[in-house]
């Protein structure tokens, strides 16, 4: 039986590529039996029909290195996670949570800086070096200028990645400009309240003309936490990680503590500020929630 890998999935169709081509495919009946549902992304094994090699169904599904949620993709190695410096307004409370989702997923995370033509005063530099300080691939992009889209499609050779970002960011021009073939829809943003429109409707995996995959998502503006431990977040932010054997106390929170390295770190500039506010905001979010919830 032809093996393949999942494109999209639509009103229970999911659209399979095999050697053979796209074969258009209904999941047996044993996936929902066992409440296994088919996402985009997994490697299966169809069986083609008799009349019609162009329709099928899945089989068979191959174990998956990793699932995400929101988006529903499987299989992922990379989040690209894009961030327009300004119309909208970036949230770097939005993408920490991005980097903290990812960071639990052991992906590899890109932070792409979108629309750097409409900042005139440079202000995203301070976010970019940041983020560069705190261990993280940081890249700058434009495109009405083409700065950064060779080396954004440089990153995404020989993997798969999603693309993750609120509304509004340019995620699908971004997509539009690393492959001309693409012809992905783009919303026009709202002077009134400077929002993206949601251009997306459904995850799907895009494939470039190299073989690698990509995924571009509806866009959203929260992400669900409680799936991570409060003990454990000191781990997910990378630049914590030198220092947390360093505190005074075992299992220190990083809060309040006398002889807290973390917080001596950011005291001495060595640590972001910005980036440990949002650590004490999650922390504080995440305490209250009981064991059995996770």
């Amino acid at each position: 039986m032809p093996r393949g890998i999942i494109l999209k999935g639509i009103g229970g169709f999911y659209y399979v590529k095999t050697e053979k081509g796209i074969v258009e495919c209904k999941a047996r009946g044993k996936f929902r039996k066992d409440d296994v549902i088919p996402m985009v992304g997994d490697y299966v094994e169809v069986q083609l029909s008799q009349h019609d090699e162009a329709k099928g169904s899945i089989e068979n599904i191959f174990p998956r290195t990793n699932t995400l949620i929101r988006p529903p993709v499987a299989n992922v190695e990379q989040l690209v996670i894009v961030v327009a410096v300004c119309c909208p307004d970036p949230n770097l409370l939005l993408l920490d949570k991005f980097i903290i989702a990812a960071e639990s997923k052991k992906l590899d995370i890109v932070i792409c800086l979108n629309k750097i033509d409409l900042d005139k005063n440079d202000a995203y530099i301070d976010i970019y070096n940041a983020y560069l300080n705190a261990g993280y691939k940081v890249i700058c992009t434009s495109t009405h200028t083409c700065q950064g889209i060779d080396e954004l499609r440089g990153i995404l050779k020989g993997k798969v990645t999603v693309f993750a970002g609120a509304s509004g960011v340019g995620k699908s021009s971004l997509l539009n400009a690393v492959d001309s073939r693409f012809k992905l829809q783009t919303g026009e943003m709202s002077k009134k309240i400077e929002r993206g429109k949601h251009t997306t409707r459904h995850v799907e995996l895009l494939e470039l003309e190299d073989g690698s995959y990509v995924v571009d998502t509806p866009g959203f503006s929260s992400f669900d936490l409680l799936d991570i431990k409060a003990k454990e977040l000191d781990c997910l932010f990378k630049e914590f990680r030198e220092y947390v054997s360093l505190c005074k106390f075992r299992g220190c929170s990083h809060t309040s503590e006398p002889g807290c390295a973390i917080i001596e770190a950011v005291n001495q500039k060595k640590i972001c500020g910005s980036r440990y506010q949002n650590y004490l905001q999650f922390y504080n979010q995440l305490k209250n929630v009981k064991e059995w919830k996770k």
